[in-house]
């Protein structure tokens, strides 16, 4: 226990950890046979990384971003124009240092994101970092974005509350240009001052990524590209359930539901938090908020899969760590590093996972019950902060 104790607050060590993520999943990544889909077609393990890689040669030779390329990856490219561009840094290393770099970055991102938190003490900090570290493995091995992404919205709400907007709105907006969703994260804004200056920031950041393909690209297929990007979300939107609460409104009460109305209720769920003004001057309010966000953009997201959740758990962190412990919120704590975390690893044979956690989507279950219990925190709790040295 006491080599526990010194760990977690030990940033150093904790940062060596997460470094060897970024190391030891880019070398099994590496050093793995390569895997097949639905087809003989062979495609390396890492081929998440390859997608985004390949989306800076296509645009660049003024080609469809959004169209298969079977004989070079798997699954399409969905991201924005920007982000193909600005992964060009990457795409002209030789691929196996790139896909280094890019697992360096989001784990790096995500670290020095929850160290950013404001009025958050070391010791909360550490147990955060450490809460995340089996989910970020499971994330950094399949090469996606979705570290960054966390990581991003941690740094900007830590640069909202230092009244840095530029910085905060930066980082909401490249979330939006990675994926669609971080847009959810600009209801934060409600709870700071100078919005004007929110505002315009934001709209400076959108401009400047919308345009920024435009350095690479015709004008004509500048408009073709972000009509393709438009209408391949717009159809991805019917393509699958997800680890989300659709699926699991499915799969567990046979409720044939239509997505708009369950995300316009979750939608409606998430906002009602706001009505209580009076509260926003609260630090612990505002975090569970920005935990809200985190989770939301997963469990409402139908196309969440096993890698998103790194998402939802840095929320789930940011829920636990920060107010004064409980053991209701304890107990949910536990259950989400169990089926949340866990599910997905060989800690559980395979035969359990690939037939009751996967198509019963347990994996989703815990952030669901705890983003339930984030709302209630919000709209009855009279909310408190973590004492520095709780340890439940």
């Amino acid at each position: 226990m006491d080599a526990f104790n010194r760990l977690i607050v030990s940033k150093k060590s904790l940062l060596y950890i997460v470094l060897g993520i970024a190391a030891f999943a880019t070398l099994q990544s590496v050093f793995s046979h390569p895997k097949s889909f639905n087809g003989p077609q062979l495609y390396t393990t890492y081929n998440n990384y390859i997608i985004f890689k390949q989306s800076f040669f296509h645009l660049i030779e003024g080609k469809n971003l959004y169209r298969w390329y079977v004989t070079e990856h798997w699954d399409l490219f969905k991201y924005s124009p920007a982000f193909a561009l600005i992964f060009g840094i990457l795409s002209i290393m030789p691929t196996f240092v790139g896909l280094f770099f890019w697992n360096l970055i989001n784990v790096s991102v995500l670290f020095f994101s929850v160290y950013s938190l404001p009025r958050v003490d070391l010791r909360a900090k550490g147990l955060m970092i450490t809460f995340m570290l089996v989910e970020l493995l499971t994330a950094t091995q399949n090469e996606q974005s979705n570290a960054l992404i966390a990581g991003l919205l941690l740094f900007a709400f830590g640069f909202l509350e230092r009244d840095k907007y530029w910085m905060a709105s930066l980082c909401i907006v490249c979330t939006i240009f990675i994926k669609l969703f971080g847009i959810v994260a600009l209801a934060l804004y409600l709870f700071y001052p100078n919005k004007i200056k929110l505002a315009y920031t934001t709209a400076v950041w959108v401009v400047l990524f919308t345009v920024l393909p435009i350095v690479a690209v015709s004008p004509a297929q500048f408009v073709v590209l972000y009509k393709t990007w438009w209408k391949l979300l717009a159809a991805d939107r019917d393509f699958s359930d997800g680890l989300s609460v659709i699926g699991w409104l499915k799969i567990w009460f046979s409720l044939n539901v239509n997505k708009t109305y369950v995300n316009l209720i979750g939608a409606l769920l998430f906002c009602a938090p706001l009505l209580r003004i009076k509260e926003y001057g609260n630090f612990v309010f505002r975090a569970l908020m920005l935990a809200s966000v985190l989770v939301w953009v997963v469990i409402f997201n139908h196309r969440a899969e096993s890698p998103t959740f790194i998402i939802a758990i840095a929320g789930v962190a940011v829920w636990y760590y920060i107010q004064a412990p409980g053991k209701l919120n304890y107990t949910l704590l536990v259950l989400a590093f169990v089926f949340t975390t866990l599910s997905p690893t060989d800690i559980f044979p395979k035969f359990v996972r690939n037939e009751f956690f996967w198509p019963y989507v347990i994996k989703a279950v815990p952030c669901i019950l705890i983003w339930g219990k984030i709302i209630y925190d919000l709209l009855f709790t009279q909310l408190s902060h973590r004492p520095a040295e709780a340890t439940s």
